[in-house]
């Protein structure tokens, strides 16, 4: 019964849940605005947010080539909170103080996300529940221990470790040694976010245009703006973001910029009240753990589960999934860890199962940045920490264009670690294929071994870390 599921693929249950969108109109021909943004997700609707509240004279223009929230923006797990990828190695190209003004920044992107969620009238399940992260073996333990102790040496002072009696009390999960819990974060229901979204920029005269596909960005010339170049016209503009994460590797000449990572989820058929008298999750916090292939959950606001991880996490050639189709393999290790975690959903049924894909760059450090010389501009590599980190990169993008337009300079934004950064690009197939296929067994293979009663963190999990460039 319970590996049957109802749906799978369509996109996500977040839309399925809510229907599905009214097409807008596609690009109907050559234009030119002020700026031209590239991909109708988190990242380019809140750019061009809050470019048109900055200055409501510019001309921004938006290109999605399906439907605004079709990539990770609408399928992702819910989780808005303050982690980001790549702060210890920011404090060591940096120094500490610019990574703890990093750390204090996303936390502070948090409460933004929800201010401006409640401003603009934005409905999305918010509830500011927290994030709770749960250690189910020793070496989890020992891991969990660690990680609170970095917390706190990044100026996370709010950061709790908890015994397994206290993370009990706030949800029981079979199995739970000890558990941390940090304040800054929340459950969001993603699509409703990403669908307000939308809808208030095109309130604000932002021209969003659906059914767009980019298929290149040129750079300015000597007699021309940079370019976003479509089958259905040219967009030229003085500035030309790219806001495509995942969805980076189908640009011409990007196929190598950031790999397409894959994670899937599952979502339950509602959960009666007597199994949440039983497992608690009163205050709706996120949840994860310390697994090396780690899984992701909220309780939604009808009272279900949806847990993601990773399911086939890369495919060859940097292609992307279709229209979130999952298999069934993925969908029973995905139910596998349900039942593991909350042994009394056993036999609640699997209601719909998706997936979608997130960009990594190769050292798994985000970055965003501005060239006023070419005219173009990027944000992502948020790699599985988008939902906050988005709103932080739209902000940033937005006083690097004001810093060329209306000569703002500098602002505590554009001087964050990750302004500016570069990495070298991932390697040719088949070795980027064989990479990551190689580390996420490894990564599964140093969980069993865990979960078999090794004591201490598997020596295989360390080697794939340093392979990936992870640390």
């Amino acid at each position: 019964m319970g590996t049957v599921t109802t749906t799978n693929g369509g996109v996500s249950f977040w839309y399925a849940s809510l229907g599905a969108p009214e097409p807008r109109r596609p690009l109907d021909g050559s234009t030119e605005v002020d700026v031209c943004v590239v991909g109708g997700g988190y990242t380019g609707l809140w750019t061009a947010y809050y470019l048109k509240k900055a200055d409501p004279s510019l001309r921004v223009a938006v290109l999605e080539q399906r439907f605004c929230g079709y990539g990770a923006s609408g399928r992702n797990g819910g989780w808005l909170y303050g982690g980001f990828a790549g702060r210890a190695a920011f404090a060591r190209s940096h120094g500490k103080d610019a990574a703890i003004r990093m750390q204090q920044a996303m936390n502070a992107s948090v409460d933004e996300v929800i201010r401006a969620a409640d401003a603009e009238g934005i409905e999305a399940d918010i509830v500011k529940g927290g994030v709770l992260e749960v250690a189910r073996s020793r070496p989890q333990l020992a891991r969990l221990q660690a990680f609170v102790a970095e917390e706190h040496a990044f100026g996370q002072q709010d950061q709790l470790l908890l015994s397994a009696t206290e993370a009990a009390e706030r949800l029981a999960v079979a199995g739970t040694l000890g558990a941390s819990w940090s304040p800054h974060g929340a459950r969001i229901q993603p699509a409703r976010l990403v669908r307000g979204l939308a809808a208030t920029v095109l309130g604000l005269g932002v021209e969003v245009y659906e059914g767009t596909t980019v298929t290149e960005i040129r750079p300015a010339g000597a007699e021309r703006q940079a370019q976003a170049v479509t089958a259905r016209g040219t967009v030229s503009a003085r500035f030309v973001l790219r806001a495509t994460e995942g969805f980076t590797a189908a640009l011409r000449g990007q196929r190598r910029t950031w790999l397409p990572m894959n994670s899937s989820m599952i979502v339950t058929d509602p959960l009666p009240a007597s199994f949440w008298e039983q497992v608690g999750w009163q205050r709706r916090e996120t949840l994860g753990d310390l697994a090396h292939a780690y899984m992701y959950a909220q309780r939604t606001a009808d009272d279900r589960i949806a847990l993601g991880g990773r399911g086939v996490p890369y495919r060859f050639g940097s292609r992307i999934d279709h229209d979130g189709a999952t298999a069934q393999r993925t969908v029973d290790e995905l139910r596998a860890i349900l039942t593991a975690f909350f042994p009394a959903a056993a036999d609640t049924r699997v209601a719909h199962a998706w997936s979608g894909v997130l960009g990594v760059p190769r050292d798994w450090c985000c970055t965003v940045e501005l060239d006023p010389r070419t005219g173009l501009g990027w944000a992502g590599g948020y790699v599985g920490s988008g939902v906050t980190t988005a709103n932080l990169a739209a902000r940033t993008l937005r006083d690097l264009v004001l810093r060329e337009t209306s000569a703002a300079g500098e602002s505590e934004l554009t001087t964050l670690p990750w302004v500016g950064h570069t990495v070298r690009r991932w390697e040719p197939e088949p070795l980027r294929w064989l990479g990551v296929h190689s580390m996420y067994t490894a990564f599964h293979a140093a969980d069993r071994q865990e979960r078999d009663g090794r004591p201490t963190t598997s020596p295989i999990a360390r080697v794939a870390d340093r392979i990936a460039g992870r640390h």
